[in-house]
């Protein structure tokens, strides 16, 4: 087994609205390896983006452990959780959250300009996913100018600059079309095994899940391996 990157053991996440309960995550145990590509599927609802947002640190667990190469995330300062989503993770999310009047490049380098990469540099890193998204000729277009698939190319781009070692992606292919979609989720496969990232993909599509190493079904918080 390759190196464990990251860990979730017994994890549970409710919700509580209107006076009712909601279980979203039931007790999930999951393992992501360095080179691996997991798939996570399942209906609307069922516990999927919030076990991304768990694993990023953006929600924290009610029980069990999750960890990051072997570091517990529930010991993380803000600092640390800022270096881990900043350094360690890429996370792209079912919408683009590019800022507006700004060009494809500046919003694909603006992770690592706030790393303190100078500008130069992370441009030129930006440049590269950017292309190897297809989007060589649309890198001075604002969001503005761009189509909605090509608005969440650019955000994958921007997640992906830098070299991370863990990739949550959740519906990321959802605005584009069977062709690119596929192209996106192989180029992800391809970074895990070539660069020895972890993905965790949620995902509807199940061209896309037969691209994954391994693949899971999530149903009203309960993860099933298929």
């Amino acid at each position: 087994m390759q190196d464990k990157l990251l860990e979730l053991d017994r994890v549970v996440k409710r919700y509580h609205s209107a006076g009712e309960e909601v279980c979203a995550v039931n007790g999930v145990s999951l393992t992501v390896a360095a080179g691996e590509i997991v798939a996570l599927r399942g209906p609307s609802g069922s516990g999927k983006t919030t076990l991304l947002k768990l694993a990023a640190t953006l929600l924290a667990p009610e029980q069990g452990t999750i960890r990051f190469r072997g570091v517990d995330l529930s010991s993380f300062s803000e600092r640390d959780e800022s270096d881990y989503l900043r350094r360690d993770v890429a996370y792209i999310s079912q919408r683009d959250r590019l800022m507006p009047r700004v060009s494809a490049l500046e919003n694909a380098s603006i992770k690592l300009v706030l790393g303190r990469v100078g500008r130069r540099e992370a441009q030129a890193q930006a440049l590269q996913w950017l292309e190897r998204l297809g989007l060589l000729d649309r890198v001075g277009h604002t969001p503005e100018q761009l189509s909605g698939g090509e608005r969440q190319r650019v955000a994958i781009a921007a997640a992906l600059v830098g070299d991370p070692r863990l990739i949550l992606a959740d519906e990321p292919t959802g605005n584009l079309n069977s062709a690119l979609s596929s192209e996106t989720i192989a180029l992800l496969a391809q970074i895990a095994h070539e660069r020895g990232a972890g993905v965790l993909l949620v995902t509807h599509d199940s061209d896309a899940a037969q691209l994954a190493d391994r693949s899971f079904t999530l149903r009203d918080g309960r993860l099933h391996e298929e």
